[in-house]
């Protein structure tokens, strides 16, 4: 869906055709006169010529006023998009492939694993991370190696962000021993050690003090590194929370809170269940500085992680950031999430998805074709196909490794 506007509206809200070419040539923008006077003859403004004019009035703050008298219907193309379409510039063609490539992979894994669900191959709890990829893939973007992550039990797209295999995630998913945790732990108890990926926590808000506590080891070996501990709007509320944020402020830990906030929890509102909703004021007590996060942007997500490691790794400790999410399944495969409305979900599938988004913003701004992307989508998808395969002829456990990896 474009966006579609009216082409007199938009000038005269400058004043006209020569106070907007002023604009321009003010903001040192290369648009002639002439061609303004071609987009009202047409009645259509570019993508690149209405980004200009955004910025603009973004600038003067009159971008609201801008957008209710120009704007006829506005699909993709949001104005959280068009920002993004400044941000798109600064990454070159090979880094916006990769991002799209990467949110894509958890995307079709996640749908896999939803599909294996349903076959009965996946048995338990299963919670998918459906429409939450940019966040994973763009805190990869701005982590360094030795950055740990721990997160909860909605914790397969945070695992392949960090590289780990998706034939062994599938394989433990299907409670094989070929399974990160030799087909015993299931979907919410992940590890991957060597990806520095620490979980994968069935209890709610255990991975606070988890967290927490990885980020003081790292503190007393004296290393750089920051451990970005992950949890939900639910679990916001645990006193578990405030206990680990109070020793994290005291000890100036180098850990990241992230806090997933995909507005319903374990099946609640967040306006229901918080008396205050803006949760990245959560620290303030302690005196841990937060900011509210698009999350369901990547480049809001990238340019927010980065700015907050430059200030955990300066040595001033931990920061909190709310990435304002959104999941378009059930809190876990067997919730109907009856309690919010099936337009709701496809709204935020057709104006807000991260994924396609970002695919129409690089065939737009031509860092790939069409051919070029579709070519990538199905290489994703034989990726996928070939770690089901995998995971499916990957051998059950011995029955001797029900007394391994346990304390009794």
């Amino acid at each position: 869906m474009e966006i579609k506007l009216d082409v007199n509206a938009v000038i005269e809200h400058f004043g006209g055709i020569t106070p907007l070419h002023e604009k321009f040539v003010q903001n040192g923008i290369d648009i002639s006169r002439k061609a303004i006077e071609k987009w009202k003859e047409r009645d259509s403004i570019p993508t690149t010529g209405w980004l200009y004019i955004v910025n603009i009035a973004d600038a003067e703050g009159t971008f609201d006023m801008l957008k209710k008298t120009a704007i006829v219907k506005t699909g993709s193309l949001s104005k959280a998009t068009l920002k993004s379409k400044k941000d798109i510039h600064k990454y070159s063609s090979k880094e916006l492939i990769k991002f799209y490539s990467e949110m894509l992979r958890i995307r079709r894994f996640e749908e896999k694993a939803g599909q294996l669900y349903g076959m009965g191959l996946i048995g338990g709890f299963c919670h998918l991370y459906i429409g939450q990829e940019a966040i994973a893939v763009g805190m990869q973007a701005v982590m360094k190696e030795g950055d740990g992550i721990i997160t909860t039990y909605r914790d397969h797209g945070l695992m392949l962000s960090s590289g780990s295999d998706p034939k062994v995630i599938y394989a433990e998913l299907m409670g094989r021993s070929d399974g990160c945790s030799k087909g015993k732990g299931g979907s919410m108890h992940m590890f991957d050690t060597e990806k520095h990926f620490y979980g994968g926590h069935g209890i709610v808000g255990a991975p606070v003090p988890l967290g927490t506590g990885i980020a003081f080891a790292n503190k007393y070996r004296g290393n750089d590194n920051v451990c970005m501990t992950y949890f939900g709007d639910g679990a916001a509320n645990q006193g578990q929370v405030y206990e680990a944020f109070n020793m994290a402020a005291l000890w100036k830990l180098p850990v990241l809170y992230i806090i997933e906030n995909n507005e319903y929890a374990m099946g609640t509102s967040v306006k229901r269940s918080s008396f205050t909703t803006e949760l990245y004021h959560r620290g303030e007590s302690m005196g841990i500085p937060g900011k509210r996060v698009d999350g369901m942007d990547i480049f809001e997500v990238i340019n927010a992680g980065r700015e907050a490691l430059e200030y955990i790794r300066s040595g001033k400790g931990p920061l909190i950031l709310e990435m304002k999410t959104y999941r378009y399944r059930g809190h876990s495969m067997s919730d109907p999430a009856k309690y919010r409305s099936k337009e709701e979900v496809e709204a935020m599938k057709e104006n807000r998805d991260p994924i396609d988004n970002l695919r129409k913003l690089i065939i737009e701004e031509k860092h790939a074709s069409e051919e070029q992307v579709k070519a990538v989508e199905k290489a994703i998808r034989e990726e996928m196909e070939a770690a089901v395969e995998f995971a499916k002829n990957s051998p059950e456990p011995d029955a001797g490794e029900l007394w391994t990896d346990i304390t009794v």
